[in-house]
């Protein structure tokens, strides 16, 4: 049986995302749209980047989330090496919470 040729990115999705004006709506919209394990993996990927972030150790966001060394490493990379958009709002967020946000060292490092 022949593949399904390989579909170009809805951009549908995310505006209907965007539209969303709380966060009770949003967790609605989601939980129609996904599985509960689909919401609870992308919930501690979220919660281990926030901690990456914040500049914790792995050790201490395994414990903390339950993550697998797999899925702490994924996000490490997806921090580093991804395209910005996670670590800029996570910088958002905290800037607008009034707490300082995360100085990056020239080599990507924190200071």
């Amino acid at each position: 049986m022949p593949r399904a040729s390989k579909k170009e990115r809805s951009f549908d999705l995310y505006e209907h995302i965007v539209s969303l004006r709380t966060v009770e709506e949003c967790c609605r919209f989601f939980d129609d749209l996904c599985a509960v394990t689909e919401l609870r993996a992308m919930e501690q990927r979220f919660d281990v980047a926030k901690m990456l972030h914040a500049g914790k150790v792995y050790t201490a966001i395994l414990n903390e989330t339950g993550a697998s060394s797999a899925t702490v490493s994924r996000v490490n990379r997806v921090l580093n090496y991804g395209t910005g958009a996670l670590g800029e709002i996570m910088d958002r967020v905290t800037e607008e919470q009034g707490e300082p946000v995360r100085q990056e060292t020239e080599d990507g490092g924190t200071p």
